[in-house]
């Protein structure tokens, strides 16, 4: 547990650090988007790129990952919306609490990490992941959150405006041409695999340190505060009920003769285990749900999971 540990704290330390700036005052809140747009549009990108350039092409495209990982994001979303909708939490509410519940915060934190842990094997399945949340995960919950009172039809609109916004999201694309590049066998031109390397490089330090960032702001904006019921319970089932229905999944999966990796078990797994996802707290503010409730589901499901994904890669290991 010690030898996991310092793998893992210095990660989830410079969370902390970048938590810190923003409280005291060290980063400005106007600054804040500077980080987030250089972490999305420039040095992920070509973290993922590289990643996927170097992966060969059949994990990438893995299907028993794919529909392990898909069925698994499904019935969380489905099992926190049932659990959630009523009362205070209305169908805009449920669907994003339960996209937290789904959409571990694999971009920003789970790529490097895993790749730390596990070597660069783990890259395959960790991409995969991102694709799913971010095309069907996350389209579903923007649809879902549009049926209070508006019907089918402006949930098929929200969903094809969802998949737009992903279609504008260079992640994907970084992923695609890596994937491309893979197949093909192609390399960069020195100099500019020299200057996508310098990038990739930077990913995972800002990207963390834009995570904390991201989690301070969200507590000194929030006015409003949520009962702890309506926040804590969708927190630790992001931590504990997400990665253990992957492993029971994957479980049966393998013993119903799906040819999945018992290693790419082990990355879904750890990669459910992470917390939520930091950007469903803007996809909440655009789409007008209790920002302030989704906030702290992040929140809460980040500081705990130092130690809940600590203990789950000891016990994996």
């Amino acid at each position: 547990m010690l030898a996991v540990l310092a793998v893992t704290f210095p990660f989830f330390a410079l969370v902390l650090c970048g938590y810190l700036a923003v409280r005291r005052g060290a980063l400005p809140l106007p600054a804040i988007p500077g980080l987030n747009g250089f972490v999305l549009f420039f040095a992920l990108p070509c973290l993922l790129y590289r990643f996927g350039a170097s992966t060969p092409i059949a994990e990438l495209l893995d299907p028993s990952v794919i529909i392990v990982y898909l069925l698994c994001a499904l019935i969380m979303v489905g099992t926190t919306v049932a659990l959630t909708l009523g009362g205070r939490i209305d169908w805009n509410n449920a669907a994003f609490g339960a996209l937290t519940a789904a959409f571990p915060n694999t971009g920003f934190m789970g790529v490097p990490l895993l790749v730390t842990l596990l070597g660069a094997r783990a890259a395959g399945p960790v991409i995969v992941t991102i694709l799913v949340d971010m095309l069907v995960t996350s389209s579903l919950c923007i649809a879902l959150s549009r049926l209070d009172g508006h019907g089918a039809g402006n949930a098929r609109a929200a969903a094809g405006k969802a998949l737009r916004g992903v279609a504008g999201n260079p992640m994907p694309w970084a992923i695609v041409l890596g994937g491309i590049s893979s197949a093909a066998g192609l390399t960069l031109y020195g100099p500019l695999d020299k200057t996508i390397a310098l990038l990739a490089d930077s990913a995972s330090p800002v990207a963390l340190f834009a995570i904390g960032a991201v989690l301070a702001r969200s507590q000194m904006t929030t006015a409003d505060k949520a009962p702890l019921m309506d926040y804590v319970p969708v927190a630790l089932k992001k931590l504990f009920l997400h990665p253990v229905l992957v492993l029971i999944v994957g479980g049966i999966a393998i013993q119903l003769g799906l040819p999945l990796d018992p290693f790419a078990l082990t990355v879904l797994v750890l990669a459910a285990a992470l917390p939520s996802a930091s950007n469903v707290s803007l996809l909440a503010e655009r789409f007008g749900a209790d920002n302030g409730r989704i906030a702290r589901v992040i929140l809460v499901s980040t500081a705990l999971s130092f130690f809940t994904f600590s203990a789950a890669v000891a016990l994996l290991g």
